[in-house]
């Protein structure tokens, strides 16, 4: 199978993505694996595929697979360049649009000074919504890893996140520690491990270890997380700007029952062919 895609990246989070809207495409995870391979593929963080919606009032359907083959429920990162993509190709002349995504409808929309913002819904603080096993709906949870007890606060942005403060984000265990927090028990669909540090009510610097593809230079959905976790503990007063290692993020959000809205770039890199066995 001949595949023709397009490289995206989001502040460095980099993806794949297929224009499947005119005709299937037949995804396997091993063929997911193949593409996401930086040594034997294209190389992405996550493959994104722009479908026809299945529901009515809606534009798109988005899916999204992260490098380990699995398919997971959102990606906000991705969901900016999906809004660059399906406008590039000529998809839609609309400035904001609707899309499905697993977890539930997002509505970005491309601004004209070039940026996305993204309608991320609102956030899901219930253990049993994130899914988190807890019989506290407390703000701020400890968290057993490896004998150590870490303060986490978990937050479900569509795809589940627990969020911790660091005194310096450079040196946080994100590699040890984020692939334990991943697969902990306490999290059955597994997590994403966020690492933030407070710079000051208006500023972050993070970094997320992504569940089924390692650390990555940002994560959208991460970023939002982490601003939904330090406004609710009172560390922070919206807009925040998210510094990540590959740039940054401007994440607004009014509390409890209200949309988060992030806002950042989208940039294409290069088109082509790949051979799929």
């Amino acid at each position: 199978m001949r595949l023709r895609f397009t490289k995206m990246h989001g502040l460095g989070n980099d993806f794949v993505v297929i224009d499947a809207t005119r005709e299937a495409v037949d995804l396997t995870p091993e063929r997911v694996r193949a593409i996401a391979d930086r040594h034997f593929g294209v190389g992405c963080d996550q493959l994104l595929v722009v479908e026809q919606p299945t529901q009515p009032g809606v534009d798109f359907r988005y899916r999204i697979f992260n490098a380990d083959g699995g398919e997971v429920e959102q990606c906000g990162n991705g969901a900016r360049c999906f809004v660059r993509f399906v406008h590039e190709k000529a998809l839609t002349d609309k400035d904001e649009i609707r899309v499905e995504t697993r977890s539930g409808l997002i509505a970005p929309r491309l601004r004209p000074d070039g940026l996305v913002t993204v309608d991320m819904g609102v956030p899901r603080l219930q253990p049993a919504q994130i899914p988190f096993v807890s019989d506290s709906d407390a703000v701020v949870q400890p968290l057993d890893v490896a004998g150590e007890t870490v303060a986490i606060t978990a937050v479900s942005m569509g795809n589940p996140h627990a969020v911790q403060v660091v005194a310096d984000v450079e040196a946080a265990p994100v590699q040890a520690q984020g692939a334990l927090i991943e697969s902990h028990p306490r999290f059955p669909a597994r997590v994403n491990a966020g690492f933030m540090q407070v710079m000051d009510e208006g500023c972050v610097r993070l970094r997320v270890f992504e569940r089924g593809a390692g650390e990555t230079l940002a994560c959208g959905t991460g970023a939002c997380a982490a601003v939904v976790a330090g406004i609710l503990r009172g560390l922070l007063v919206s807009p925040v700007r998210v510094e990540t290692r590959g740039g940054g993020l401007e994440i607004a959000w009014s509390g409890p029952g209200t949309p988060v809205l992030m806002t950042g770039p989208a940039v294409t890199v290069f088109e082509g062919e790949m051979e799929l066995a």
